[in-house]
């Protein structure tokens, strides 16, 4: 008999970057190295512990624009572009590295990985590998959920209770209409949570959402059994909290494991390291400088000289981390169901991202954590969210607090001097599509307009992600960040005003409609204010 339950959630997502006007584009990487780092890192997992028939559940949620991303043929096109340049460069560094007898058996090591890429991502998937998570799904080990349109930072949309429920509406249909079936769970952007989205989530048919710990702790109810049961936010909708112990063990920069010695490290990367005449047609237009993703060193730690990595001695690393995981947890459940009135889970969400492209051993770490949750003599199952609540369906009612799991714990990340400056005009832009449909409600419009006001949706949704303003507080590509605002508004505005004046050109529509191709069934009717009673 289990004692208690760990609910382990990764999140997938990326915003919406394509640029079929660019026959190649930098920040397009951002997928190509999540699939090959990450996505199918985790199906190869997921398919050794079919094999090995170990009975696991696992949730994972896919972002809207990430499963829109995943399923564009011209960026499967330029992924398979992507990794065929990196099955070149690991056989021309088999080749450089023939009198290096470390360095040659990771290049190898390398080649190995880059062909069992392509046979996964392109042999056994046809580039869809969308169909191995649903494949997963349908067989009861994978609970797939998703998360709004366009991963919306909801709380300072809040303006317009439109906006928001629109993220969410979009969202869902978005998941539904490319996996089949509805999703039962709902990661908000950031976990960041304000008293009153349980309502819009109820309207979409979600059932549970998850919250920072605080978000609990700091419930409108002192919360009976902490972060280790759901509230229920009194209209069915449950809160599940984020478990502070088991994410300190894998994301502190201190504790976590990622950062033991014996992993690769990250930040050296034969892109960087070799000459450029040599690496040049490897990377970004053969002159700008990028990662790789071959790279021969293990973190070492301190300021000492970067020791060459041992992917064998990083595997067994990944299982010495997975046992004590797992033992830390069993203890968690052992203190936990002491004290409580029902089974305890553990709730442990983290970005999907970091198992294997932050933390390349992150995907082994995390099959050895399922394999040893499976063995008889474990007292943790594990279980999704949903199953929990299928077992135990009443839960003590109570408003969650507002949060967020970013830095604070509040909005400042999102909400800060080197991103302010957007809100007024996202809101402007979304006050300024409702009216306008307001004021074509019972009008007859012919399809030119529609696919115009469509677009228009479309643009106002792009220049809702959270992504930009996280970017500009963080630093790293501030003006690309930027610019991806500032060009969906300028979007809008230009198909607002072609509206209002009736002046619509059909070839820059039908430009934009190239380049913003998601949600091909939105309908801006979606964005009639709802009038408060």
């Amino acid at each position: 008999m289990k004692k208690g339950f760990l609910a382990i959630v990764l999140h997938a997502h990326l915003p919406y970057v394509r640029h079929p006007e660019y026959d190649s584009f930098f920040e397009e990487n951002w997928l190509f190295e999540a699939i090959t780092e990450c996505y199918v890192p985790l199906i190869r997992s997921l398919e050794r512990l079919q094999q090995g028939g170990v009975n696991y559940r696992l949730t994972l949620s896919l972002s809207p624009t990430l499963i829109t991303l995943l399923r564009d043929e011209l960026l499967q096109q330029r992924y398979l572009r992507y990794l065929s340049k990196l099955l070149d460069l690991s056989e021309k560094e088999v080749q450089r590295t023939r009198q290096q007898a470390g360095y040659h058996t990771l290049a190898r090591h390398y080649r190995r990985l880059y062909r069992d890429t392509w046979a996964i991502y392109q042999d056994q998937y046809q580039g869809d590998i969308l169909q191995a998570f649903k494949k997963y799904h349908d067989a009861g080990y994978l609970e797939l959920i998703t998360c709004a349109a366009t991963h919306g930072f909801l709380p300072l949309l809040n303006v317009s209770e439109t906006a928001v429920r629109n993220q969410i509406k979009i969202g869902v249909a978005t998941f539904t209409a490319n996996m089949g079936f509805a999703p039962s769970g709902f990661w908000l952007p950031e976990c960041a949570y304000y008293p009153g989205l349980e309502a819009l989530l109820a309207e979409s048919g979600i059932g549970y959402f998850f919250v920072d710990s605080h978000g609990i702790t700091d419930a409108s109810q002192p919360p009976h059994n902490g972060v280790y049961a759901p509230l229920d936010c009194g209209n069915g909708v449950a809160a599940f909290g984020r478990d502070p112990e088991s994410s300190r063990q894998v994301w502190s920069s201190h504790e976590g494991y990622p950062g033991d010695f014996d992993y690769r490290e990250y930040y050296k990367d034969i892109g960087f390291d070799l000459d450029l005449d040599y690496i040049g047609p490897y990377i970004l237009d053969g002159h700008i400088r990028t990662n790789t993703g071959i790279k021969y060193y293990r973190v070492t730690g301190g300021d000492k000289p970067k020791e060459i990595y041992n992917p064998k001695a990083a595997q067994a690393k990944a299982l010495q981390h997975a046992h004590d995981f797992i033992g830390k947890r069993q203890v968690q459940i052992d203190r936990l169901s002491a004290n409580m009135d029902r089974q305890p889970i553990i709730v442990a969400p983290y970005d999907a991202e970091l198992f294997g492209h932050w933390w390349f051993e992150g995907p082994q770490w995390l099959e050895a954590v399922l394999r040893l949750a499976d063995l008889p003599d474990s007292t943790v199952q594990t279980v999704s969210c949903s199953d929990y609540l299928q077992a135990i369906p009443k839960h003590q009612q109570a408003t969650p607090s507002v949060s967020t799991w970013g830095d604070q714990g509040y909005f400042s990340y999102w909400l800060n001097e080197t991103n302010d400056w957007i809100y007024p005009l996202l809101h402007q832009a979304e006050a300024e599509l409702e009216k306008l449909v307001s004021d074509l409600q019972g009008l007859t419009l012919n399809p030119l307009q529609i696919r115009t006001l469509n677009q228009a949706a479309r643009s106002v949704l792009l220049a809702q992600s959270s992504d930009w303003p996280f970017i500009m507080k963080s630093g790293t590509t501030v003006e690309y960040a930027t610019k991806r605002i500032t060009d969906h508004l300028a979007r809008f505005n230009y198909l607002h005003d072609s509206i209002r004046k009736n002046r619509i050109n059909e070839r820059y529509l039908c430009a934009l409609e190239i380049m913003d191709n998601l949600f091909p069934d939105i309908d801006f009717r979606d964005y009639l204010p709802v009038k408060k009673t």
